[in-house]
């Protein structure tokens, strides 16, 4: 495969991994934004809404993004804890961001560059957990 065609693969399947994802932020925000408007801290808000679009993200990759090469239990648990870490890593972000008086103005702003921080590393990483690799593609 030369190496363009290997470039136009992988980009395909990030832009479908994206798009999964979308639909997962889509909720995570819909939550979010419910949860802010009941009066709870962003912070909190964040701690709460994240990991219900990751368990939706976990299904969408499952069924239309990612080969499932491991046992799916293993692939749970490796993707969970995966999701864990970027979980506690974007709500210590956007406590910290929040100190900043520019996002703590606007904290959807915090919220924002958290997930596209969070969305390179969750898809690799994912990609490992399901496919015991990061950037072959077949």
């Amino acid at each position: 495969m030369s190496r363009w065609e290997h470039i136009r693969k992988l980009l395909l399947l990030k832009f479908r991994y994206a798009t999964a994802s979308a639909t997962a932020t889509v909720v995570d925000y819909a939550l979010w934004f419910l949860l802010v408007a009941l009066g709870t801290a962003a912070t909190l808000a964040h701690f709460i809404s994240y990991p219900v679009g990751v368990l939706l993200n976990f299904y969408l990759q499952r069924k239309y993004i990612f080969s499932l090469r491991r046992r799916l239990r293993n692939t749970f648990l490796m993707a969970m804890t995966i999701s864990a870490i970027g979980w506690w890593t974007g709500t210590a972000l956007i406590a910290l961001l929040l100190k900043i008086p520019f996002f703590a103005a606007t904290p959807i702003l915090a919220k924002l560059l958290v997930n596209a921080v969070l969305f390179l590393y969750n898809f690799y990483m994912k990609r490992f957990a399901f496919e015991k690799r990061f950037l072959e593609v077949d």
